[in-house]
């Protein structure tokens, strides 16, 4: 056997059983963000790494998907929000194409959580308050960065940050027009909890007028 052979061997041989917890329909709440809600608490509880990352989906004119983790920075009964520079690879895919899924790998709980939705650019008002309570250095740094775009080395961007940290050091940072916020509004929402023997249980929240309707998947 070749050593690539015997290498892909090893990787066919990874696997685990699930046994952290099942899910049944009637544990399920009436919509899908009080389930979130409880499950994101205890990725918090359990004191997972970035609990609040998740992997955003969009696709390109041509039909290309890309991903990238993004952090949930808000979420209510019907959206969910997130923050970004306005001329990065994600927005302009949007400005096209609004359709997005956004995904939570608990796996560490055995669980995932995954959201399609369409995305809408956040009021000014709502990026300026977001964005005066981020750290000064996170401010900074998204000036600097023109985000997806190729640049010559590292080294450009840390003089930018350095001469930037510096012209505003004693000031306010203002809102760098490019950078701002999309809120996804919420069509479905589909929840996924590892079960023994590869049974796992996975169900689908769909918006349907004003209510959920929920249905069992096959694992």
């Amino acid at each position: 056997m070749s050593q690539e052979t015997e290498h892909f061997a090893k990787l066919t041989e990874i696997r685990r059983e699930y046994t952290l917890g099942g899910l049944r329909r009637e544990n399920l709440p009436d919509t899908p963000i009080m389930l979130f809600n409880q499950w994101l608490q205890q990725a918090c509880d359990a004191q997972l790494p970035d609990p609040t990352a998740m992997c955003v989906a969009t696709v390109d004119q041509q039909g290309q998907p890309y991903q990238r983790i993004v952090l949930l920075k808000h979420f209510d009964e019907k959206s969910m929000s997130f923050y970004t520079n306005l001329g990065s690879r994600k927005a302009q895919h949007l400005q096209e194409n609004n359709r997005i899924s956004l995904h939570f790998p608990w796996y560490f709980l055995d669980r995932q959580v995954m959201v399609i939705g369409r995305a809408e650019k956040l009021p000014v008002s709502q990026v300026l308050t977001y964005f005066h309570s981020r750290p000064f250095e996170s401010q900074i740094g998204a000036w600097v960065s023109k985000q997806s775009s190729r640049i010559s080395g590292r080294s450009c961007l840390e003089t930018a940050f350095r001469e930037m940290k510096e012209k505003y050091q004693q000031g306010e940072v203002p809102l760098p027009s490019f950078w701002g916020g999309y809120r996804v509004n919420i069509d479905a929402m589909e929840f996924w909890q590892g079960g023994k023997h590869r049974l796992h249980d996975r169900f689908i929240y769909q918006k349907q007028d004003d209510c959920w309707k929920i249905d069992r998947l096959a694992p």
